[in-house]
């Protein structure tokens, strides 16, 4: 397995505007961020190849050993084929793309009574863009990005049947659906061709919790117990380290109105992800990051840079030990 690094999670630190996305560096220079820190590849965003060449960026990366994973969104088959043809240029093995549909912190209410109509369209586009996924000998896999839950990929993965189709696991994420971490993984682990290594601190609210970034290996997230799952089923997958956004994620589970479009969950699978979150909970206290507190800019970059070198420390160590069995 090797690990890689997502431009999400850094973005002060690489100066990449967080709402926008607008990067103030190449894809070589990201690159060479990826070399400097021990990682062995990047996820790229679409969005950044624009007006770039897409052969050239290859060459970079070839030349010095390292993979590339292309990160797009939605699930329009024709977005999707153009992605599919960029990754193909870049390389990469692997495209990861997100549906949307809930608000972050797996909230549902946009789409109340509506839900199921929608993921049938996600189904229909994502079946289209499987069969083209199949011919470029390219996996095309879809992220829980706080709004499919496990049983949907599931549902997604079977409906679509194909071996170029499957999941790019969040391994923070999961708590965002209302689920625990190493459940998630085993449920999916046959589909899982991506992954994205988050953690969060977990601080109990009136609805429910909140999420709050942390350093790989600080939090909640059992990663020895994650990558023995993954090497016994999917022991070649790529993973990047994303950590998590500078703005709390808000899952109100103890909300009437947050499950409804859920799909039924029984009394004990509710009991276990609520046992997990009371035993990982912080105390209480400020939980919020320093671009929640409006701190300056050197603040923030200072916050990032550290949670990633700390993240290094942490997980690289631990990969080489997985690798070397």
């Amino acid at each position: 397995m090797r690990i890689g690094l997502s431009v999400y999670g850094t973005t002060f630190g690489m100066g990449i505007h967080p709402a926008s996305g607008r990067a103030m560096i190449s894809p070589e220079q990201l690159l060479d961020i990826a070399i400097s820190t021990g990682l062995e590849g990047v996820e790229l965003p679409a969005s950044w190849l624009h007006d770039k060449d897409a052969d050239a960026i290859a060459r970079y990366a070839q030349g010095r050993g390292l993979f590339i994973t292309l990160e797009t969104e939605g699930y329009d088959p024709g977005k999707l084929a153009e992605a599919i043809d960029v990754s193909v240029r870049l390389g990469a093995g692997t495209i990861r793309t997100i549906v949307r549909g809930a608000k972050l912190g797996g909230d549902r209410r946009p789409l109340a009574g509506r839900w199921q109509s929608f993921l049938q369209k996600v189904l229909s586009g994502l079946q289209e863009a499987a069969v083209i996924a199949e011919r470029a000998g390219v996996n095309l896999t879809v992220e829980n990005h706080q709004d499919l839950a496990s049983e949907e990929l599931l549902w997604l993965c079977e409906s679509i049947g194909s071996q170029r189709f499957g999941i790019t696991l969040d391994t923070g994420n999961t708590l965002a659906t209302a689920e625990e971490p190493l459940d998630f993984a085993r449920q999916l682990a046959p589909y899982i061709k991506n992954v994205h290594l988050k953690d969060y601190w977990i601080y109990l609210s009136e609805e429910g919790y909140r999420l709050v970034r942390c350093p790989l290996g600080q939090g909640v997230v059992d990663f020895p117990a994650l990558f023995e799952i993954l090497v016994e089923v999917c022991p070649v997958v790529t993973m990047s380290i994303e950590l998590g956004a500078l703005e709390a994620r808000y899952v109100r589970v103890l909300a009437d109105d947050y499950w409804p479009d859920y799909p039924s969950r029984s009394a004990a699978q509710l009991a276990r992800v609520l046992r997990f979150v009371q035993a990982n909970a912080r105390p209480p206290g400020d939980w919020r990051t320093p671009f929640e507190r409006n701190e300056p800019v050197e603040a923030i970059i200072a916050y990032e840079n550290g949670q990633l070198a700390a993240s290094l420390a942490y997980i690289l160590p631990l990969l080489a030990e997985v690798n070397r069995r």
